[in-house]
């Protein structure tokens, strides 16, 4: 696909996806969200991509907030079409089938914050920086930051950053269960795609199953305890199970398929 603000590599089967406006500390407006939009549109439905990294553009941002410009003026029912939107949006990231990381190499404030929390986990730079500084706009987040926020790190924690505005470093966020890893700068896509590597050598419709049965964790309309018995069942019928199986009996390497 081509995109306005995203620049896009795709290299052994994991895509690379760079924020694009440095100017700007890659900050989201609609052109964005509107390629986001189409990126996990096309992950999703890609042979080719096993997996992708998100980032952005520079050592400063990854994504540092929402482009306020395009709030003045907007009534309530046109910023609730805007949340609604963009909880859509990344919902979609969220459920993506395939492995999806954030490797947040600077500042990841309000809708960069909210964008890093729905990919499935986040690697920070040494120098990153998260936040939700709505409430000194007047504001909360919309794009699922009070929610997320909660389930990754706790209500306390996430109510006090909610409602001070205040940012945490990397090393506050590893400890907080926010990020998995912190590495220097310069090692940080190599460390993502290291874990990706990893994961899509591993059987990739469990892999997709793991990913759709921890999300129902906090799905309220489903109940997860099910979506496992259920996601479990399937694997039984999926070739990379019996040559998964077979290859642990038989002590080699599993050649999965993805069938």
């Amino acid at each position: 696909m081509t995109y306005t603000t995203l620049l896009t590599s795709l290299e052994n089967g994991i895509l690379t996806v760079t924020v694009n406006r440095p100017d700007k500390l890659n900050a989201l407006n609609r052109d964005v969200m509107t390629d986001l939009e189409k990126l996990s549109k096309e992950i999703e439905t890609t042979p080719d991509i096993k997996a992708a990294i998100i980032t952005g553009s520079g050592q400063k941002g990854f994504v540092a907030g929402a482009d306020i410009s395009e709030f003045i003026g907007l009534s309530s029912s046109e910023g609730m079409d805007l949340a609604r939107k963009g909880q859509a949006i990344f919902f979609s990231i969220e459920n993506c089938s395939k492995p999806v990381i954030a490797a947040v190499n600077g500042f990841a404030l309000g809708g960069g914050c909210e964008l890093a929390m729905a990919c499935h986990f986040r690697i920070a730079s040494e120098n990153a920086k998260f936040g939700q500084p709505e409430v000194n706009l007047g504001l909360i987040p919309g794009y699922g930051g009070t929610q997320r926020l909660v389930q990754l790190i706790g209500k306390g924690r996430a109510l006090e950053l909610l409602m001070t505005g205040g940012m945490i470093d990397a090393p506050t966020a590893l400890q907080y269960g926010l990020v998995n890893y912190v590495v220097p700068q310069e090692e940080l896509l190599t460390k993502a795609t290291a874990l990706l590597q990893t994961i899509i050598a591993k059987a990739p419709l469990a892999i997709s199953r793991c990913i759709s049965s921890a999300n129902a964790v906090f799905d309220n309309n489903r109940n997860g305890y099910e979506v496992e018995i259920a996601a479990f069942g399937d694997c039984f019928d999926t070739d990379d199970m019996r040559e998964g199986t077979t290859a642990f009996l038989e002590k080699r390497k599993p050649a999965f398929t993805g069938k």
